[in-house]
């Protein structure tokens, strides 16, 4: 592909993976309530969840995606569910006496799925890889190798993206230690989380 349309792609993506919306909502909850490091399971599952959509558009799949409508219906509203469980289950997460720490890091599988429920979800996601992608890329003219340098583009991107919402979160997290303040993260992440659930839940 040529660079001015990497370079299109890359910036269309900025601007809408780095706008404030579930996903981002999500992450940073996580963070505020696990830490930096145990939060690597749910990265990971949301530049994998993003990766899908964008191999979706590219290889014109999106006949697919719109004749399972119903199959993401259903994983849109299991995300919503399982973020509204975490949501509880952070609000009502007893606080340590000693308040040297905050929660720990749940499953990492259950923070990959998690993950992945919130990109696949997602309609902001969607909507970007199946409906704006083919107005910022001719999809019809991209090779293997073009499919690969788009994938490359977008792992940069997130990467840069969504590693610094998490630093910003985990430096946040480090003034948290007394009791008081664990409990306020707690609450914190789990309105933010219900936050998520509910903004993946009103996109149409």
């Amino acid at each position: 592909m040529d660079m001015t349309s990497l370079l299109i792609f890359a910036a269309a993506l900025f601007v809408a993976a780095g706008s404030p919306g579930p996903s981002v909502a999500a992450l940073v909850a996580r963070v505020i309530s696990t830490g930096f490091r145990g939060v690597f399971p749910f990265l990971l599952a949301l530049w994998i969840g993003e990766a899908i959509w964008l191999s979706l558009a590219v290889f014109g799949l999106a006949m697919v995606a719109q004749t399972f409508h119903l199959a993401f219906l259903v994983l849109k509203w299991a995300g919503v569910g399982y973020l509204l469980y975490l949501a509880w289950r952070m609000w009502t997460a007893p606080v340590e006496a000693r308040g040297e720490s905050l929660p720990q890091a749940g499953s990492p599988l259950k923070m990959f799925l998690a993950g992945l429920a919130v990109t696949l979800g997602n309609p902001k996601v969607m909507m970007f890889y199946l409906a704006l992608l083919p107005t910022i890329v001719d999809l019809r003219s991209v090779t293997l190798l073009g499919w690969l340098e788009l994938t490359l583009t977008m792992a940069v991107v997130l990467v840069v993206i969504d590693v610094s919402w998490a630093l910003a979160a985990a430096q946040a997290r480090r003034l948290l230690k007394s009791r008081r303040a664990m409990q306020i993260a707690n609450r914190i992440s789990a309105t933010t989380m219900a936050g998520a659930a509910a903004a993946i839940a009103g996109r149409t």
